[in-house]
């Protein structure tokens, strides 16, 4: 890739005026790179990950970020420890110092390999059951359901029941000729003649507060363009209750799509299906239903309890007395349940009677996106497998230096155990703890996390995602100590700034997957005005790896 004298001119120049005490002939000391794909399951992880290294090293990269699992490793096979000593080996070799990353919370995959019911937890309240015949079964509530889902009753290319389609006639048609089920479906298309490329239809619906549903439909694409522009939303107010994407192929035949919300304290919700920001080909809709649903991925721990009460509230019942624990034999936070509900099992002496009517309460696990799980920071175990595996890690490794995956906390604030607490107080004290614990085992190991969390022009705000409280200030709750590790594709001139004023030392993570480095290059721009900056990392998510030489030659 061609550079321009004037870019390098610029560079030096506003390095010159910031004062910031570099000399700016001298490389940053940081000039890292994140390894992303391999989790050292197989020995050809090992070529891949050497590969980047070797790659990166020849051209200045002297630092190599990883995951590879390692806030799971004593569940690590004898293999796993063979390779990753065959990486350290290679690292040392090529003068590239090796830097964990470890003890997410936002995507809680190491964690919930310890204990997958360490997940945050939304909660279903009162939810209807009737005893029969040694179990009570949810009842659900008939009126939760979405008008015309099957698509039969239209004039016009105008469906019966919506609140809006996008363009009748236009962009949204009924079709007779391809559906799924019945007479009819919906058919979206000609996305470029709405002016943002919209192709949706909406129902607004009554839920009941504070209950879980469950919402399908068939679908049907071809030359779809681009087909990562579907989605299925869920909005009450304005927050989505139920970020979730497909991976739906361009062209593909009739298929079932499902997901998951919780309706929290909503009584109505906007129901939306269709393209935002489509550009050509055609989607078929059909048989889109809603329904309310009972116990399914019920979580069981401290926080997370279960309480079944007569329907007037007056008895609470026992568990081991009255009735089973109940639990999900299928719990897997990654899946999206489907199937009848858990029914609730009564024991011999049980005071609840047949026929008699209860209130169920429940949390259950929630999937965002297409696979995100979020922990809860206020359950006690999580901190007591975050001390055996900072032991392990320094046994292991031993780093000098390691990174905390605290990015993207989308949930929070909604299980007994953090419900109503300071959640800016709440992350800024789990990565105040997380420090604490890495440095009990490893005596002087250097910090860094991401920056999103803390970052007020990123994600540390209220109304964010499923979180029920306000990040705000969580900057305030951190140690001083850390390198903030600062994100994201575009420059972000107002973080560096933010960080740089509250006296953090940052690190720039960029580059984010794109055909050119023009985004490093005004990341320099910012870098060369911004005091105590550490240096760059080369941060893909798609193993793009061809850029990093000019990458490294570039930030050298």
């Amino acid at each position: 890739m061609r550079f321009h004298w004037k870019t390098h001119l610029a560079i030096l120049l506003l390095g010159l005026a910031a004062g910031s005490g570099r000399a700016t002939a001298a490389p940053y000391p940081d000039r890292w790179v994140w390894i992303f794909g391999w989790d050292l399951n197989a020995d050809r992880d090992v070529a891949g990950v050497l590969q980047v290294v070797e790659s990166g090293a020849a051209h200045g990269i002297n630092g190599a970020v990883v995951s590879f699992g390692l806030d799971a490793l004593c569940q690590k096979p004898p293999d796993f420890f063979r390779r990753l000593a065959a990486v350290q080996q290679a690292c040392a070799r090529l003068k590239v110092e090796l830097i964990p990353s470890v003890f997410s919370i936002g995507y809680g995959g190491g964690m919930l390999a310890h204990d997958r019911h360490l997940a945050e937890g939304l909660p279903v309240v009162d939810a209807p059951f009737v005893a029969r015949g040694g179990a009570a079964r949810f009842e659900p509530d008939p009126a939760a359901r979405l008008v015309n889902g099957d698509f039969e009753q239209f004039n016009n290319n105008r469906f019966k029941g919506y609140n809006f389609h996008d363009n009748p006639g236009l962009v949204s048609f009924a079709d007779t000729a391809v559906k799924h089920g019945g007479a009819a479906a919906l058919r979206l298309e000609n996305f470029a003649s709405n002016p943002h490329g919209h192709g949706r239809i909406m129902q607004e619906v009554r839920v009941q507060p504070f209950r879980s549903y469950r919402l399908s439909a068939w679908v049907r694409t071809a030359d779809l363009r681009p087909s990562s522009a579907f989605m299925m939303q869920v909005l009450a107010n304005d927050r989505s209750l139920a970020p979730r994407e497909f991976n739906l192929p361009a062209t593909t035949d009739w298929r079932p799509l499902t997901m998951i919300f919780n309706s929290l304290s909503n009584t109505t919700v906007r129901i939306y299906a269709g393209l935002w920001g489509g550009q050509s080909g055609k989607l078929w809709l059909d048989d889109w239903t809603l329904e309310e649903i009972g116990p399914l991925n019920v979580l069981r721990r401290p926080g997370t309890p279960v309480t079944v009460r007569s329907a007037d509230g007056a008895t609470t019942y026992v568990e081991g007395q009255d009735y089973a624990p109940l639990t999900d034999p299928q719990f897997n936070p990654y899946r999206v349940p489907e199937g009848p509900a858990v029914p609730l099992k009564l024991l011999p002496g049980s005071r609840i009677a047949d026929g008699q009517r209860l209130k169920v309460s429940w949390y259950h696990s929630m999937l965002i996106h297409d696979s995100q799980v979020s922990l809860c920071m206020a359950e006690p175990k999580l901190y007591e497998i975050f001390d055996e595996e900072a032991r392990l890690l320094a046994q292991h490794l031993h780093p000098r230096r390691v990174l905390l995956s605290m990015d993207e906390v989308r949930m929070g604030g909604t299980c007994a155990a953090c419900r109503g607490r300071d959640m800016a107080a709440l992350l800024g004290g789990c990565v105040t703890r997380q420090a604490e614990i890495l440095r009990r085992h490893i005596p002087g190991v250097e910090l860094l996390v991401w920056s999103d969390m803390f970052d007020p022009h990123h994600n540390a705000h209220g109304n964010y995602y499923l979180v029920a409280g306000d990040f705000t200030g969580s900057w305030k709750h951190i140690p001083k100590d850390l390198t903030i590790a600062v994100w994201g594709g575009a420059p972000r001139a107002e973080s560096l700034k933010f960080f740089a004023d509250a006296g953090f030392a940052t690190l720039v993570a960029c580059y984010y997957d794109a055909d050119d480095l023009q985004s490093v290059e005004g990341w320099l721009n910012l870098g060369a005005q911004t005091p105590n900056l550490r240096g760059f990392m080369y941060t893909p998510w798609q193993k793009k790896y061809g850029l990093l030489p000019a990458f490294g030659d570039l930030v050298k």
